[in-house]
């Protein structure tokens, strides 16, 4: 295709993509308080049976604002795959059949791996963590005031959001290693050789995304580390289909290219020679 055509090409994926996004914001945004509550949802659970509990927001546009950016994580999240099926709509046409089979599998295995790890942090790390907040707390007694956590809807949700994006991109972790594998830039080899390498960058990215209680960092860096141990055992397995796969494909060409034999043709009799007997006594 000429570069016109890409360009027009490129501007149609774009248009359904945002018209996809627009369409799953305006739903997400009539759901918006069910969204928030689900979202809040572990908070609550700390707080169940004490009564009084509340969230505030402390400047007038901010609950709507709030609203708003809940809408648009939710709008994103449904209309990824559709957005990420216009991605590939534009790009497999330039592919060859061996790499559509290579890529196709990580393009599905991403939205699935990003859903494990936010499942993680909703439902094991973040009721810890908000726990763990909590105990700061002190309550009233004689000379001493009562600290007590009144939650703000934006930084709460910011918080959420924030830790949502960090465990779902760190899941992502495999697709892109074996990804990589795959097309052959690195081995397994050598993300076996670099393991030591690997175990301090998972508990520095854990220490850097997850609150600092010791729980909720294992509770990141535990996993990516199995995901990493994984992704090495699958890429030798990888290597090895690929190794026999092109083996099978040279041995296919070079019986193509080979010429039919053909038959010998039979070997041309020897003429038989006389040879005159010599008598060597009398020659002597």
């Amino acid at each position: 295709m000429p570069l016109l055509e890409h360009l027009v090409e490129l501007r149609q994926r774009l248009l359904y993509s945002i018209l996809a996004f627009l369409a799953c914001f305006i739903l997400a945004y009539y759901f918006h308080t069910q969204i928030f509550n689900f979202l809040v949802d572990p908070l609550q659970q700390v707080f169940d049976g004490q009564s009084g509990r509340r969230m505030i927001f402390t400047a007038p546009t901010e609950a709507f604002f709030t609203y708003i950016k809940v809408a648009f994580f939710a709008g994103v999240c449904i209309a990824f795959p559709v957005i990420a099926t216009q991605i590939w709509m534009f790009v497999a046409p330039g592919l060859y059949k061996h790499e559509k089979n290579a890529f196709l599998p990580f393009l599905v295995a991403t939205p699935v791996m990003f859903t494990m790890g936010a499942a993680l942090l909703y439902y094991i790390v973040l009721p810890v963590a908000l726990k763990f907040f909590a105990s700061f707390e002190v309550p009233a007694g004689e000379g001493a005031l009562p600290i007590q956590l009144e939650a703000k809807m934006s930084e709460y949700l910011s918080l959420v959001m924030t830790l949502i994006l960090a465990f779902g991109i760190s899941f992502e972790l495999p697709v892109l290693l074996l990804l990589l594998v795959r097309v052959g830039i690195v081995s397994a080899a050598t993300l076996a050789e670099k393991r030591r390498y690997a175990v301090v960058g998972v508990v520095a990215f854990a220490g850097v995304v997850t609150p600092p209680d010791v729980l909720s960092q294992l509770s990141l860096a535990i996993p990516m580390y199995l995901l990493y141990e994984a992704s090495i055992w699958i890429g030798y397995v990888i290597e090895k289909r690929k190794s026999e796969a092109e083996a099978a494909e040279e041995a296919e060409a070079n019986a193509a290219e080979a010429p039919a034999s053909a038959p010998a043709a039979p070997a041309a009799p020897v003429p038989e020679t006389s040879v005159p007997e010599t008598d060597f006594n009398q020659a002597r």
